[in-house]
């Protein structure tokens, strides 16, 4: 029997819920999706509870009213903004000396248990990135092996208990439940790597409207994941600054002509910011170098980012840049540019039945990661935001809405914290027309004992 998912992307401009129709053979079609501006929400952290209810509630109930489906319950992305990261491991001996799915459980929560997580931050992911069975190192799957010793390192994903919470009351008010939450730049990484690139490493890169985030995929697992708050609406407000000309004027001006590649030099006439009665002539140069400028900029911090994870030489697929401002055209080649000529691929989500034109898009990376992430695990073994062991070979259930925030009976408790050419003016709405046209202690205890022995 199949079993219906409501999705909810909530991003930094944009929020977008989609519904799908999951069958038993976890093969997904879309059923539904609503769009709907993003408010009550700054670089994708809630900031006013009840706007950031509305926009959820309109995009929810457009998807519902497409797809004719009641559900009531929703897995959830989460920004980067205020997550923290780190690595731990964990050891449990085999007492039966074959390796059940038991003991990979309870050597996942020892790993959780033993890392040093403050009081004020919840566990959204445990992801482990390499299991040790005895002596040897790399085992993809331990399940059934012959071990008298089992060892993993887990990468795991906090955010601050403030941000979720507020985060499960703004979609509570929409009238939804929440089944789960996912970080929304490991969703992306679901929706748009293939198998070639799970294996040999790839940096995911969400580059949105407000926010940047970026995930390091490596060893079937994310082992480093980084959010930076720039997005391509800066790039309108460095427009607007720089040819003194209103925000709506100078986003039309980046949809417009918004490009990395050779600058033209023709004129176009802008209105002026605070007196719009009055126009002035600006070279698409001008604009361009700004545009340029922004973008190179971010794409720098991004490749630090990669440079301070330490996992460089492990990415070998390289970078996939995703989302709303990875449209912007010469984008791919200024990345390979600055990433030290790393291979960078343009990514959409991956088809699927019944996926609409519009979810085609890059900037729906995310919420078509979370219908993937609902309908099977992504990696072999991993702790969700609901404290469940998930793995794949785990048979598909209809998923019960846990109380995220209830951690008193967690066995996983957190211990501590070219040339130049003719000018000529252009007609900004024509070209834009144009365009648009073209295109306890005692556990502690019995913990660190069986370790010891």
């Amino acid at each position: 029997m199949s079993r219906t998912v409501l999705a909810i992307d909530i991003g930094s401009t944009k929020i977008c819920a989609v519904t799908a129709e999951i069958a038993n053979d976890n093969s997904i079609s879309i059923t539904g999706a609503g769009t709907t501006k993003a408010q009550g929400l700054k670089k994708g952290s809630i900031t006013n509870i009840e706007l950031a209810s509305r926009s959820i509630k309109t995009a929810v109930e457009d998807a519902k009213r497409v797809s004719g489906s009641t559900v009531t319950s929703a897995i959830v992305s989460i920004s980067g903004a205020y997550t923290k990261s780190l690595n731990s491991n964990g050891i449990v001996n085999i007492q039966s000396k074959e390796i059940s799915f038991e003991e990979i459980k309870r050597v996942m929560h020892t790993s959780l248990y033993n890392a040093n997580i403050p009081n004020e931050y919840e566990v959204l992911h445990a992801l482990p990135f390499n299991f040790k069975v005895d002596d040897q190192d790399y085992i993809e799957d331990p399940l059934g092996m012959n071990a008298s010793r089992l060892e993993v390192e887990t990468h795991i994903i906090t955010t601050q208990k403030s941000n979720l919470n507020n985060l499960k009351k703004a979609v509570k008010g929409a009238g939804v439940d929440v089944e789960n939450i996912v970080l929304n730049s490991y969703a992306a990484a679901i929706a748009t790597l293939n198998e070639d690139e799970r294996e040999l490493g790839a940096a995911v890169i969400d580059m949105g409207g407000n926010t940047s985030n970026i995930a390091i995929y490596s060893g079937n697992s994310i082992r480093y994941n980084e959010y930076l708050g720039v997005g391509s609406n800066h790039v309108t407000s460095d427009l607007s600054m720089a040819l003194h000309t209103p925000l709506n004027v100078a986003d039309k001006v980046k949809l417009t002509y918004g490009s990395l590649l050779t600058p033209s030099n023709d004129l176009i006439e802008l209105p002026v910011i605070g007196d719009e009665e009055t126009t002035h002539e600006v070279s698409l140069e001008v604009v361009h170098n700004v545009i340029f400028a922004r973008v190179e900029e971010t794409l720098m911090i991004l490749a630090q980012f990669i440079e301070k994870s330490g996992l460089k030489d492990q990415i070998g697929a390289g970078v996939v840049l995703t989302g709303g401002f990875s449209k912007m055209e010469g984008i791919r080649d200024l990345a390979i540019a600055t990433f030290g000529s790393m291979p960078v691929r343009l990514a959409k989500p991956r088809e699927m039945n019944g996926l609409f034109d519009s979810l085609r898009e890059p900037e729906y990376s995310s919420a078509i990661g979370l219908i993937m992430y609902a309908a099977f695990p992504y990696t072999p073994y991993e702790i969700d935001a609901n404290k469940r062991v998930r793995h794949t070979n785990e048979k598909p259930t209809e998923s019960a809405q846990v109380d995220l925030s209830d951690t008193t009976e967690n066995l996983t408790a957190p211990v501590m914290p070219e040339e130049k050419k003719e000018s000529k003016m252009i007609n900004l709405e024509a070209a834009q027309s144009k365009k648009s046209d073209e295109a306890g202690s005692l556990s502690k205890f019995w913990n660190w004992a069986t370790q010891l022995f």
